[in-house]
C-alpha cells in the first residue's frame, strides 16, 4: 500500500513556529511524537497567554453576553467559548473557572444550561429576553465545558443524558428547544434531522470517552454522510451542502465542510466510507502550494487574523485542514520539531 505524502518540512516549520494559537493547533493535530506531551503543554500555555485567548477570556467574563438572536453569528459568546477552548483554555487557567461557573449557573428544568435569548414574534418567539437553550447551542457549551475539565460534574452529566435522549429513532437529532421557548422551532419539517444539531451533538459525544462507542455516534455520522450523498435534493431546516458549505472557513462555528469533517474523521467506524472519501477529496483538492490552504469565506469578527481574510493562505486554517487529512490517513503525521 502506498504511503501517504508527507507535509513539506518548510510548511511544518512555519506552522510550529507561528502565532501561539496556530502552533498549538498544529502540534496537537500533526505531531505523532507521543513523548512530546511536555512540549504540547508548553504550547498550550503559550496559546492561553496570547493576546487572542486573553482577549476572549476577558470578553467571556460577562457571560452570556448580549441576548442571542442568531445562532450563526460568530459574535455569540458560546461560539467564542468554544474557540477559546480550541486554543487550549482549560480548568485552572486564568479566568476559566469563573466563566465555567457562569455558564453552568442557569440550569433549565430539563437539565441543559441556558443562554439569554430573544426570539422575535415573527419567528415564533415572544420578543422578550429569557433564559433558554436549543440543540444548536447547548451541545456547543457542554463540549467546551467537557474539554475544560467539567465532564464529571453531576449537572453536566444530567444535561448530556437529557440531550442524548432527544435522538431521533432514525438517527441524528431534531430541532429541539427548552420548554421556556414554547412551540418555537426552526424552519423545516418537524420529522427531519437538524444537520447542525446533529453535528454538534456528535462532537459532544466524541469528546466523552464513555460515549464514543454509543450506537448514536455511528447513527449521527450516517445521518451527516447521508445528507452529503443527497446534497442536491435534501436540505432539512434549510441547511445546504452546496457551494457555500464547501468553502473553507475558520473558526469552526457553523455548518460547513471543515467543521463536518473535523467531527466525521474522529469516528473510526466510518473511515472507509466512500461518502467520507468524497468529502475528503473536496478538501484535498483545495490545498495550495506547500500544502497550505486559503480561506474561501471569513467571519468579519476575525478580520484582523490570518483566518479572517480570503487573499492569502492561513496558517491557522491550514493546521485544521492538515489535521483532518492526517487523521484520515491522507497525509503522514510528523514527529514534533
Amino acid at each position: 500500500m502506498k504511503s501517504p505524502p508527507a507535509v513539506p518540512k518548510a510548511t511544518l516549520d512555519r506552522l510550529f513556529s507561528a502565532e501561539p494559537w496556530t502552533a498549538y493547533a498544529a502540534l496537537s493535530r500533526l505531531s505523532a511524537d507521543k513523548s512530546g506531551a511536555a512540549r504540547l503543554e508548553e504550547a498550550r500555555k503559550a496559546s492561553v497567554a496570547s493576546p487572542l485567548v486573553r482577549g476572549l477570556v476577558k470578553e467571556l467574563g460577562d457571560w452570556p453576553g448580549k441576548p442571542l438572536a442568531s445562532h450563526k453569528s460568530a459574535e455569540q459568546h458560546f461560539h467564542k467559548l468554544s474557540f477559546a477552548v480550541e486554543q487550549g483554555l482549560r480548568r485552572g487557567d486564568p479566568g476559566a473557572d469563573a466563566i465555567a461557573a457562569k455558564a453552568m449557573k442557569h440550569r433549565s428544568t430539563e437539565g441543559p444550561f441556558g443562554l439569554q435569548m430573544n426570539i422575535g414574534i415573527a419567528h415564533g418567539g415572544s420578543g422578550e429576553n429569557l433564559w433558554a437553550w436549543a440543540l444548536c447551542d447547548a451541545p456547543v457549551v457542554l463540549r467546551a465545558l467537557a474539554r475544560m475539565g467539567w465532564a464529571e460534574d453531576p449537572a453536566f452529566v444530567a444535561a448530556v443524558d437529557y440531550l442524548t435522549g432527544l435522538e431521533r429513532v432514525e438517527g441524528g437529532w431534531p430541532c429541539a428547544v427548552s420548554k421556556s421557548l414554547g412551540s418555537f422551532r426552526g424552519p423545516g419539517k418537524k420529522s427531519d434531522p437538524c444537520p447542525y444539531a446533529t453535528l454538534v451533538m456528535l462532537e459532544l459525544l466524541l469528546e466523552l470517552p464513555s460515549r464514543r462507542s454509543d450506537p448514536s455516534v455511528r447513527r449521527a455520522a450516517d445521518c451527516l454522510l447521508g445528507l452529503w450523498e443527497r446534497s442536491r435534493d435534501d436540505h432539512p431546516y434549510i441547511f445546504y451542502m452546496g457551494t457555500d458549505f464547501r468553502k473553507l472557513k475558520a473558526p469552526l462555528v457553523w455548518y460547513d465542510l471543515l467543521h463536518v469533517l473535523e467531527a466525521l474523521t474522529r469516528v473510526p467506524s466510518i473511515e472507509k466510507d466512500k461518502r467520507l472519501a468524497d468529502m475528503l477529496d473536496v478538501l484535498e483538492s483545495k490545498a495550495g502550494s506547500e500544502f497550505l490552504f486559503t480561506p474561501e469565506s471569513a467571519y468579519m469578527t476575525w478580520k484582523g487574523y490570518d483566518f479572517g481574510q480570503k487573499k492569502a493562505p492561513s496558517l491557522y486554517l491550514s493546521a485544521i485542514a492538515l489535521g483532518i487529512l492526517a487523521r484520515a490517513g491522507r497525509i503522514a503525521a510528523t514527529e514534533g520539531r
